[in-house]
């Protein structure tokens, strides 16, 4: 199957299996209001799961557990039984629940403690006791239990894949947060977006290969529902059946954080690689390096909560994540990017998106221009890819994958490009929120030959449904991306029109006329003075001890291209016909009347 045609199936069955799963919600009408019905539905979604995959090693479990119920370390034994890294010692099951609604909360409890403690961790998280005292209390936990009992609530491994699982959780992770008038997007980014972002890692990683197949690690460090990870390993997977791909991810959104774990309890991974908190003021992962990085952080979202050990963990320096410079509160992302960069290996690469503001928000000086600097005076930004608007669910905004390496190829070096991919798409049939074009197949082919020819060129191609794709490179020496900002002065004259001075004889400045000038990085500044001031205000100078570095992608301009302006005569033309037409149509409005 490929990508597209898994990307296809959220429109298909999977969208189904959702809705039918969601459908759940009309027992909880009245007792829970619409945003809050995922609070009950998301955590059954995920126990039911649990329950399906041990279902068929319920008897083997309870056997087990009789013989070693008295040992001090129970967990290997059980883990065994069960095939998985979770177990459930509770002699009930879904289908012996429902046949005691007399008892069903006792029992439902007796099954819920049943659990291994790492499932009991995600419940906690996610406050899922105060549900069960909620439905009990409403006389509706008997009717949700047998609701996700039936057949369309059926989450057998068998008949759905961790794969298929993870877009249900999409799906219904997207109603719970659009119910609760909460961004969808801020939990998790389209397949086809994450497919791009993997190819664009692994294409351009000269050690993806060895002679002893693919062992790397992933990390997401706003990892949603980790479908990021999920992506990654699948793509590597592609590549080498036998790949070893080890994931980790940090969430602090408790819902999202448990259908991160489940599905790493259910596909065999170490749950506590995932791990709950705050990245920017909780790290989890402090001291780990990484082979990859793939994440979409929030941006537009302030750091006001975080920023008492964000400013102190920036005093560190080099000893912590921040020392290069901070943002604005009101904006985060570039936080995360310097997190990145923090746990990149020196042979690791990070695909990581943000939007246009990392581009060029701040002057000189500034937090924001401070971080670009880092990254470029390094020799570390490899590529810049901007999306089509109307990507993503929850905005429409321009965005931008940024791929940053500590261990550019060859032909990279002082060297970044620029792909304009914004008329690279397909339009959906049917929108998903803001999300109004695919990154198909054939889109994302092109975007990667782009990237791996690596040369000012534009690329236009037509897709199997006859549409024209456009994608545009530019390969930009780094030294273009920089500038030197001077500080103009001018002398401060008295009513006489004389130039005062200070006690030393020394000229003083007149605030009031002070200029600033952007002086490209590769140009001399007395010269560019002498050229560009001079001429215009002879008794100025520079005040070179204020001179600050600073960095910017100028992404549109180096896309700009110019259209012609109409002429005059034909505007003038153009409005005349315009105006006679409209007279004309207005004579016969009347005229009829």
């Amino acid at each position: 199957m490929t990508s597209d045609q898994m990307i296809n199936k959220v429109g298909g069955n999977i969208q189904e299996k959702a809705a039918l799963i969601w459908n759940v919600a009309n027992t909880l009408v009245g007792l829970y209001k619409p945003h809050e019905y995922g609070l009950v539905i998301l955590p059954m979604c995920i126990i039911k799961r649990f329950h399906d995959c041990l279902l068929p090693t319920h008897e083997k479990v309870l056997e087990t557990y009789e013989k070693i119920k008295t040992l001090e370390v129970k967990d290997g034994f059980l883990s065994k039984a069960s095939g998985y890294q979770f177990y459930n010692t509770s002699k009930f099951t879904f289908e012996t629940l429902v046949a005691d609604p007399d008892n069903i909360a006792d029992n439902f409890e007796d099954y819920i403690n049943g659990f291994s403690d790492n499932v009991k961790d995600i419940l906690h998280r996610m406050k899922f006791e105060d549900q069960i005292k909620t439905m009990k209390e409403g006389k509706v936990l008997y009717q949700v239990i047998s609701d996700f009992n039936s057949a369309k609530a059926d989450m057998n491994p068998e008949k759905i894949s961790a794969i298929d699982m993870g877009y249900i959780f999409e799906n219904l992770v997207q109603r719970f947060s659009e119910s609760y008038d909460e961004e969808a997007g801020a939990h998790f980014t389209s397949r086809d977006i994450i497919y791009t972002m993997c190819d664009l890692l692994v294409s351009g990683d000269k050690n993806a290969f060895s002679s002893d197949g693919i062992n790397k690690t992933v990390y997401d460090m706003t990892m949603g529902t980790s479908q990021m990870l999920t992506c990654m390993e699948e793509r590597l997977r592609q590549f080498d059946k036998a790949a070893v791909v080890t994931s980790f991810g940090q969430e602090f959104n408790p819902f999202t954080f448990g259908i991160a774990k489940a599905d790493m309890l259910i596909r065999g991974g170490d749950p506590d690689n995932m791990q709950f908190g705050d990245t920017l003021n909780d790290d989890k992962f402090s001291g780990y390096t990484f082979d990859y990085i793939i994440s979409n952080p929030p941006f537009g979202i302030d750091w006001k909560k975080e920023a008492s050990d964000i400013e102190k963990e920036s005093k560190l320096g080099a000893r912590g994540r921040f020392g290069v410079g901070l943002p604005p509160k009101s904006d985060g992302q570039l936080l995360f990017m310097l997190n990145g960069v923090a746990k990149l290996k020196e042979t690791g690469r990070m695909a990581i998106i943000q939007n246009g503001s990392s581009l060029f928000s701040g002057d000189a000086g500034s937090g924001q221009s401070e971080i670009r600097r880092y990254l470029i005076e390094n020799d570390w930004l490899d590529a810049i890819v901007q999306l089509p608007n109307d990507s993503f669910y929850n905005t429409g905004i321009a965005t931008y994958i940024w791929i940053v390496t500590k261990n550019k190829d060859e032909k990279r070096l002082g060297r970044v490009q620029l792909i304009d991919a914004s008329n690279c798409y397909e339009s959906r049939r049917k929108n998903i929120g803001n999300k109004r074009v695919d990154l198909t197949t054939d889109c994302r082919n092109l975007i990667l030959r782009a990237y791996d020819e690596y040369s000012d060129k534009d690329y236009e191609e037509k897709t199997e449904n006859g549409n024209s794709i456009i994608c545009k490179s530019k390969v930009l020496d780094s030294v273009d991306l920089g500038y030197n900002k001077i500080t103009v002065e001018s002398p401060l004259l008295d009513e006489n029109g004389e130039t005062v001075k200070d006690k030393k004889g020394k000229t003083q400045s007149d605030s009031n006329k002070r200029d600033y000038e952007n002086v490209p990085l590769d140009e001399d500044i007395d010269k560019y003075f002498e050229r560009e001031v001079l001429p215009y205000n002879k008794a100025s100078w520079i005040d070179k001890s204020k001179t600050k570095v600073g960095y910017e992608i100028p992404f549109t301009r180096t896309f700009y291209v110019y259209k012609q302006l109409e002429k005059a005569d034909e505007i003038a033309s153009r409005i005349e016909w315009h105006e006679k037409s409209l007279m004309e149509k207005l004579r016969k409005l009347f005229g009829e009347e």
